[in-house]
């Protein structure tokens, strides 16, 4: 009587801690699901608990949740029940919530269109990956009120447009892809000037040696001074870099901004570029004050400390304001927090 008066009084714990995390979930509380997965490990084996809890957090798009269900949860995940033939199974309501699109999906720690485009894709992929099917390929049917199977083809499928998760993926992100594209055409454009100015600058300082030349030889008069030698390596490299991130923000304006290249290869070339965008401006910085040590030198012997300390606000203005926003999109397509789960236990 007692061990059966524990089962229901254990049942009820349970199903009143599955209301309380799967609440806290949709609201994207994770210290609370963390804390009733700490203590309460056997929640994750409650029936339709897990699909039922990533489906909140698909649905809203909390990363560091996902971080957390996924490391400790993928067994119960990726195990469909393949008797029941009447419902959707958990591949089809995880693919539908993160193919399903709302201004509820708009996270406030992305940047920009572009990422938060890239952010919508590595969702879609890490779901993918999950579910050990390509979800390019697999059809959709849309079915009040879940996507389910066609039994003659095995495969998912509309009676009217035969789509797939990826074709109604991107159909409801059209409005996204426009804004990314234009964002990153906006931004290529501006920093491709910048950098064409820079090759313009550094070009013609390679050919007008301070100091000017030997009348005689046509060699720079303050050939061997250290100074020059910084001068010249600075100048040469300020033309490299700015070539190079040229040559990235024209790959990006004349790319064809399809929505797969947001998830790699149009973050890196723009991180590329501005990489490139901004060695170059560090190398014309030094090629300017070098020249200008040289030339006053010999007046001031004291001249290269104003000088360098003047150099050196660009680069704090720059680590002040660009350095966070260049860290996050390195993050962003290098190190996704989205593919790193999160121990509960050492």
């Amino acid at each position: 009587m007692n061990a059966h008066m524990n089962t229901e009084m254990n049942t009820e714990i349970l199903e009143l801690l599955s209301r309380i995390v799967l609440d806290a979930a949709s609201r994207g509380i994770s210290e609370i699901v963390k804390l009733c997965f700490e203590h309460f490990p056997e929640l994750m084996w409650t029936e339709n608990f897990i699909e039922k809890l990533m489906e909140e957090v698909v649905n809203g798009r909390h990363v560091e949740l996902f971080r957390l269900v996924s490391a400790h949860c993928e067994i119960p995940l990726l195990t469909d029940d393949k008797t029941r033939k009447d419902i959707p199974t958990r591949k089809d309501i995880l693919m539908k919530a993160v193919v399903d699109w709302s201004p509820r999906c708009r996270p406030k720690d992305v940047s920009g269109a572009p990422f938060l485009m890239q952010r919508e894709l590595q969702w879609f992929k890490v779901l993918e990956d999950t579910s050990h099917t390509s979800s390019k390929s697999m059809k959709l049917k849309v079915s009040s009120p879940y996507y389910t199977i066609d039994p003659a083809s095995k495969s998912r499928r509309s009676p009217k447009d035969n789509k797939t998760y990826w074709d109604d993926f991107v159909e409801k992100r059209k409005q996204l892809l426009i804004e990314a594209g234009q964002w990153m055409k906006d931004t290529s454009s501006s920093c491709s000037l910048v950098s064409t100015l820079i090759i313009t600058v550094a070009f013609a300082a390679a050919f007008t040696a301070p100091g000017g030349n030997d009348g005689s030889t046509g060699m720079p008069i303050f050939l061997k001074r250290g100074s020059f030698m910084v001068f010249a390596v600075a100048d040469a490299f300020a033309l490299f870099s700015s070539v190079t991130a040229t040559l990235m923000f024209l790959a990006i304006l004349t790319s064809r901004y399809a929505a797969e290249d947001f998830l790699y290869s149009l973050p890196e070339k723009m991180i590329l570029g501005l990489t490139f965008l901004f060695l170059s401006l560090a190398f014309m910085l030094v090629a300017f004050s070098s020249a200008l040590t040289i030339i006053l030198s010999e007046r001031l012997t004291w001249i290269y400390i104003p000088i360098t300390l003047l150099a050196a606000i660009p680069f704090v203005l720059f680590a002040i304001l660009q350095l966070p926003l260049y860290f996050e999109m390195v993050e962003s397509t290098y190190w996704p927090r989205l593919y790193r789960p999160l121990k509960l236990w050492k």
